[in-house]
């Protein structure tokens, strides 16, 4: 009999502070709500090594050869490399590569370093 009851006692014992741990409390915060919503990451120099922040004005022109170079020179970028739909490419990542990827019309979608 005592080990029954030492049983029930550790049971009542367990549930009681299982229940406790259920209870949290309820977090208050007097500091006024913000008015402004949180200011987008900027790109640092390291993550911005192939130029692509500067050249983000081409986003939405027509990519031309001529256009290419001009990117090229622009950025400062080791090497540039067009992306078209449908055409293969390597997954490495080269934070000194310029990516230009483009819609099947041939317009700039997106300027960033890969």
């Amino acid at each position: 009999m005592p080990l029954r009851t030492l049983t029930a006692a550790t049971l009542a014992l367990m549930f009681t502070g299982l229940l406790a741990g259920c209870a949290g409390s309820a977090s208050t915060s007097n500091a006024p709500p913000r008015d402004e919503a949180p200011k987008p990451p900027t790109m640092s120099q390291s993550e911005d090594a192939c130029g692509a922040q500067r050249l983000q004005d081409h986003v939405g022109d027509a990519y031309t050869e001529a256009l290419g170079e001009r990117l090229e020179q622009e950025s400062g970028a080791a090497t540039v490399r067009v992306k078209r739909p449908g055409q293969a490419y390597t997954m490495e990542f080269r934070a000194d590569r310029l990516d230009v990827s483009l819609d099947d019309a041939g317009v700039i979608q997106a300027i960033r370093c890969g």
